[in-house]
């Protein structure tokens, strides 16, 4: 065989080892994003359920706090209206606002763990994609010096 030959061979076969690395290259790009995304989509998840508890915690410790002011108020022998029924309703409401401010946290925290996950799947095609450009630029690149070669 010819050196000429061969060298268009060498050429020709460095090329295709390229490109199948590329190729892999993005796979596994893409495979990385996706599993990135997943862990992203599972903290939300997880976000969710400890705000859940933080508001069923902040539901307890105000149950507690309004017996409280019921026990104080029947042991002192005062009905309830008036300024302790006042007491009693600022609780639920303070209660219901620190609830809602719960909630409201916790609805950006799972936004944002979302938003990470479709922003990490987009990069991550966009890498794959710009891999498998580079694999057929390398195919493409050793083609034509293997061609030029061979005369």
């Amino acid at each position: 065989m010819e050196p000429t030959t061969m060298a268009a061979l060498a050429v020709g076969g460095s090329g295709l080892l390229s490109f199948k690395g590329n190729q892999a290259a993005a796979k596994a790009a893409r495979q990385t994003a996706e599993y990135n995304a997943k862990v992203a989509e599972q903290e939300a998840v997880l976000l969710a359920r400890v705000k859940r508890d933080e508001e069923r915690q902040l539901r307890r410790q105000s149950e507690r706090l309004i017996g409280q002011q019921r026990v104080a108020t029947a042991a002192s022998g005062i009905t309830m209206s008036g300024s302790p029924l006042q007491a009693l309703a600022d609780t639920y409401f303070a209660t219901e606002k620190d609830a809602l401010r719960i909630q409201y946290a916790s609805e950006v925290e799972q936004t944002r763990a979302i938003a990470d996950a479709t922003l990490t799947r987009a990069e991550g095609r966009a890498r794959s994609s710009a891999m498998k450009t580079q694999a057929y630029s390398s195919l493409l690149e050793s083609g034509s010096r293997a061609a030029t070669l061979m005369g």
